[in-house]
């Protein structure tokens, strides 16, 4: 999984004001309106999901689709509200965002098993030791909200430690929710951290590496042309010939 929200270099102290006074009546309210929506639409999918998992060992990837872009949308809105992102959160399904980038893996095939054990023993084993640490870690995270709000309104920067650390736990949060949502197999760790396979912080969305530039193939060089005979050496040899001739016929005569 990868989930990065960009750490910006400036922060703008009036979208700060204004979504700390307003952000509830203008980006939670007409978001959670639509997400309480899609959501539930998400937990029906979920429950068919999980049927098809137990009959075919697949999680339908139209199903995945959605649920994923589900995700990154209330991430967008998290990240408004945790102030970790300027600019205003877009609506839809197939909305991109400069600043959150969350990529989930579709897996090729679940464990039936797994899907039966999740549903029925999921809130012992992962949720009650996750959720436990994360109730900490929760608290911690809003109090370091609070400490970057000030930091932010009096120099425009948001701490990037404090900025990571409260990414992290979205990011751990998000794994827990994947795995009891049945969308994969691997048990989530008790780390924030991002994926060193697929996730990077700092670094926003990589860039595919471009191919290093190959020589061009060796091209022979033409053969030289033939060299033409001279002028000069012609003339000799014409010259030779003639003379050769006139001495012939000489000793001729002189015999006759």
């Amino acid at each position: 999984m990868r989930f990065y929200i960009s750490h910006q270099e400036e922060y703008s102290r009036l979208e700060l004001i204004l979504r700390t006074l307003f952000g509830y009546f203008y980006i939670v309210l007409p978001h959670a309106f639509i997400l309480m929506f899609l959501a539930l639409w998400g937990s029906i999918l979920t429950f068919i999901a999980f049927w098809s998992i137990l009959f075919t060992g697949r999680y339908p990837e139209s199903f995945f689709e959605y649920q994923v872009k589900l995700i990154r949308w209330q991430t967008r809105v998290n990240a408004r509200m945790y102030n970790l992102a300027d600019e205003y959160p877009a609506f839809g399904l197939n909305a991109e965002d400069s600043h959150v980038d969350v990529q989930i893996a579709y897996p090729q095939s679940l464990g039936r098993g797994m899907a039966i054990v999740k549903v029925l023993f999921g809130g012992l084993y992962v949720g009650l030791p996750h959720g436990f640490i994360l109730i900490f870690r929760v608290i911690w995270t809003f109090i370091l909200v609070i400490v970057a709000w000030f930091v932010v309104l009096f120099t425009g920067k948001f701490p990037e430690s404090m900025h990571e650390f409260i990414v992290g736990t979205m990011r751990w949060s998000t794994r827990v929710n994947l795995y009891l949502g049945l969308m994969t197999d691997d048990y989530p760790p008790f780390s924030g951290a991002p994926d060193p396979d697929h996730d990077s912080y700092g670094g926003g969305s990589s860039a595919p590496e471009a191919p290093a530039p190959t020589a061009p193939p060796a091209v022979e060089p033409p053969p030289p042309p033939a060299p033409e005979p001279s002028s000069e050496g012609s003339a000799d040899a014409g010259s030779d010939e003639v003379s050769g001739e006139s001495e012939g016929d000489r000793e001729e005569k002189k015999e006759e």
